[in-house]
């Protein structure tokens, strides 16, 4: 569709794009992107024919752009420029209609109704039938850019070359601009180039993004083949870190702001702020960052409230998590900071453990009961329907330290061995199997840590922190344990 082949572009002795290629194929959704002076908007300019290559061609459907006529080309691309002035005060519709001028065949013209269809279908698509009737000069930057876009539409090209279409948008109209041009490349093949700041907009958009730096193409590839930190941080010479995006497998780049090396933990960080029969309350002045698996803030996220709420073992309701959120509020909790888990078991026998060492801290606190205890390895044959009472085991892991995420999850494999080994040290069996139980129906976990001093980039059985979670887990379980049989006990 469109081949740019060893394009150069110099103003005086200044290089600005230098031996530039890429090719952009029907249908696809192209980004181009990089730190500002790079090159984009000029390079977006010789691929559209507003300026001429000093050196080397733009071929559009196998045809040098230079050969087009303008009306010609008009039918090709269209163009929605970075910003948009209004000299004239043109009405919406009106402006929109200077779109059709690439289809008029006549010195005068004569408007028709396939002309007027376009334009009407345009308003459609952009969302702004409200704004048809008012003027270019009264309009919002963000409402303005829609107009432009529906002006770029009615011209019914194959291509769209859009120079930062989501400048002025706030995000919702970002979204359903992006959406709205996906929707026109999958419907009628509008094959899209656009330049991008926002690298998770290009991420989640683009089919192929162009990385520039100082006028030179750095690479050419799948935002996920190219967003990786390394290649981030050589060309925006910043901290920026890709992540997985939580819903859809797209990268997610973030910023990591300047941090304090080496940060000492507060051996008072974490308090008990209520430890009753109905509730265990944890609070920390400085958030953790936590892999939680509790009905409240589970997954990853960053937490000052760690809380267990005792319910009965008959306990049932529709929606437990709105419940513990209600029940949060009342006591004045903020649910967005807080990991919150629902247990059975007597909170009035949690066992807390602490480790200290020359590297890093661990406070670890689990409570136990075992009524519902199951050996997984039989629970297929054994358990036809879905258990799902309060969570017995909940299992707390605090670290003053700083985890990837590959050490957040080993260190949650790693307390699950220990716990499960202490099951079977106790003897507590699977009561439909008879087998030693590897677990309970319901068990939570939390890992929390300080993500300050030192950095461990694993948390297996065989690290040092590793082995520290394993001993507390298991001495912590087995305690618990021992103290929920003579509860038992002492009720027969």
């Amino acid at each position: 569709m469109i081949d740019v082949k060893n394009i150069s572009y110099k103003i005086g002795s200044k290089t600005i794009l230098e031996n530039i290629n890429l090719s952009v194929s029907k249908g696809e959704f192209f980004g181009i992107l990089g730190p500002n002076g790079s090159g984009k908007t000029t390079l977006l300019k010789l691929i559209s024919g507003g300026q001429a290559a000093k050196e080397g061609e733009v071929i559009i459907d196998g045809r040098n752009i230079r050969m087009y006529q303008t009306k010609e080309l008009a039918k090709k691309l269209a163009v929605l420029p970075q910003l948009n002035d209004a000299p004239f005060s043109f009405t919406v519709y009106d402006a929109i209609k200077l779109g059709r001028y690439a289809h008029q065949r006549t010195l005068l013209p004569a408007w028709s109704k396939e002309d007027e269809d376009s334009v009407q279908e345009a308003i459609r698509l952009t969302k702004i039938e409200r704004l048809k009737d008012r003027f270019l000069d009264e309009l919002s930057g963000g409402e303005r850019q829609l107009v432009y876009l529906a002006r770029a539409l009615v011209q019914e090209a194959e291509i769209l070359l859009l120079d930062e279409p989501t400048n002025h948008l706030d995000i919702s109209h970002q979204i359903n601009l992006l959406e709205l041009l996906k929707e026109l490349i999958e419907e009628k093949n509008l094959t899209v180039i656009s330049i991008f700041h926002d690298l998770n907009l290009a991420s989640l958009y683009c089919d192929k993004v162009l990385l520039l730096k100082d006028g030179k193409e750095v690479n050419t590839d799948t935002p996920r083949n190219l967003f990786i930190n390394e290649k981030l941080e050589e060309i925006y010479d910043a901290d920026l870190q890709m992540m997985e995006h939580p819903a859809v497998p797209k990268a997610l780049i973030t910023f990591n702001p300047s941090e304090k090396k080496n940060e000492q933990y507060d051996d008072s960080s974490i308090k008990v702020e209520e430890h009753s029969k109905e509730w265990i309350v944890l609070h920390t002045d400085r958030p953790y960052k936590s892999l939680s698996s509790a009905i409240i803030g589970s997954g990853f996220s960053w937490s000052t409230h760690f809380v267990t709420r005792f319910v009965d073992k008959n306990y049932y309701c529709d929606n437990p998590t709105e419940d513990m959120i209600d029940t949060l509020a009342g006591k004045g909790i903020d649910k967005n900071k807080t990991i919150g888990m629902m247990t059975a078991a007597c909170l009035e026998d949690a066992v807390f453990k602490q480790f200290k060492g020359n590297e890093f801290q661990l406070t670890v606190m689990v409570t136990a009961g075992v009524s519902n205890a199951v050996d997984i390895s039989q629970a297929f044959h054994y358990y036809k329907e879905e258990i799902t009472y309060p969570g017995t085991i909940n299992t707390w892991i605090f670290i003053e330290g700083h985890l990837t995420e590959a050490a957040f999850m080993q260190a949650a494999m790693t307390a699950t061995e220990a716990k499960a080994k202490a099951l079977h040290i106790e003897e507590v069996r699977d009561p439909r199997s008879g087998t030693v139980a590897t677990g309970t129906s319901t068990d939570s976990i939390v890992i929390a840590a300080t993500q300050t001093g030192l950095h461990f980039k694993y948390a297996g059985t065989i690290t040092n922190i590793g082995k520290s979670i394993g001993m507390l887990v298991y001495e912590a379980t087995v305690e618990a344990i021992q103290k929920n049989k003579k509860r038992l006990a002492s009720l027969k």
